[in-house]
């Protein structure tokens, strides 16, 4: 895919959610209008048959791999048989049909979660598969793992240019606020709103609040894999941060801010909290000539107006 390119057919798997959804507002607003989505209700990706089919009718020229099954800590810990297989079920299909139906290009979207517990940082594209995983999501890593190894494998062994993006931990619109199995923002968000509308005195936070989280906008990632797609044919995957990393308490200090929340913040060192740091080297990505463009402050403010208007349980009681 070109910048002139405006006619080809893409696919955007996980086009409803978070990062799929970005990456549709993303192509159009450059100008790409020949896309192709398909809700769970419409297309099972976990289903062989059914994505063969898809594939041979659609035919499509570029793909997003964008689809995955998502969570938070909670939920990694509580089902990574589901984090790994669905996800393994998800990858192996959709890329199976690309190579198949003549896909010409394909970014898989990973995760940062794929590099080693106690990496150096800022993480770099080197640090993959030099020590052990986080536990904590280890199924879903392991994933992950597989579906980026795998794109590599196309390119060497029948010269596709398939490849990985690797996100840090990502927020905004389309996200799961879902409290017992959302990530870490939109947890956040969900625990201080009900909070304040609720007249809660504190908000629980997960940890020590001393671990740190690099955050980037989901419409950021989006451009980011965007311009991938139009710009690098090169080997490897590509790490895409935000440049900056924060506390858990940092960020805590920030949603509440956000939400307009007077109680307190209080730790439950007794829960886990991942990684202690995990914060990814951009500099490849900055090399090629992209940065993002949205701050913290005015991502966050922009996902908890999306919230408000958009989910309709918001006001429910949480903890």
């Amino acid at each position: 895919m070109n910048k002139f390119d405006k006619n080809a057919k893409i696919y955007i798997s996980g086009h409803a959610g978070m990062v799929g959804s970005a990456l549709v507002r993303g192509l159009k607003a450059k100008g790409y209008n020949n896309l192709i989505g398909k809700t769970i209700e419409e297309l099972d990706l976990t289903r062989q048959y059914d994505v063969e089919k898809f594939f041979e009718a659609e035919k499509p020229d570029y793909v997003f791999l964008a689809a995955a099954k998502v969570g938070g800590i909670g939920a990694t810990v509580k089902y990574p048989v589901e984090f790994l297989m669905d996800n393994l079920a998800i990858q192996s299909n959709v890329l199976t049909c690309s190579f198949k139906y003549g896909v010409k290009k394909l970014i898989f979207i990973s995760s940062a979660c794929v590099y080693p517990r106690e990496a150096k940082q800022p993480i770099s594209e080197e640090s993959l598969l030099t020590g052990m995983l986080e536990p904590t999501n280890e199924g879903y890593a392991l994933a992950k793992i597989a579906g980026l190894k795998a794109c590599e494998y196309y390119r060497r062994e029948y010269g596709l240019s398939y490849f990985s993006a690797i996100p840090c931990n990502l927020y905004g619109y389309n996200d799961s606020f879902n409290v017992n199995r959302s990530n870490l923002i939109p947890a956040m968000i969900r625990k201080f709103h009900s909070a304040k509308v609720n007249g809660l005195k504190n908000v629980v936070v997960w940890g020590t609040g001393r671990a740190y989280r690099e955050l980037l906008f989901a419409d950021d990632m989006a451009d980011a894999c965007i311009y991938l797609m139009e710009n690098y044919s090169g080997d490897g995957f590509v790490n895409i941060g935000y440049g900056k990393d924060f506390t858990i308490l940092q960020i805590a200090e920030m949603v509440k801010k956000v939400v307009g929340y007077e109680g307190e913040i209080v730790t439950d060192p007794t829960k886990p909290e991942g990684m202690f740091r995990k914060i990814v080297d951009s500099s490849k990505i900055t090399n090629l000539g992209w940065k993002p463009k949205t701050n913290i402050e005015d991502g966050l403010k922009l996902t908890y107006k999306w919230f408000l208007e958009n989910v309709k349980d918001k006001d429910e009681l949480v903890t």
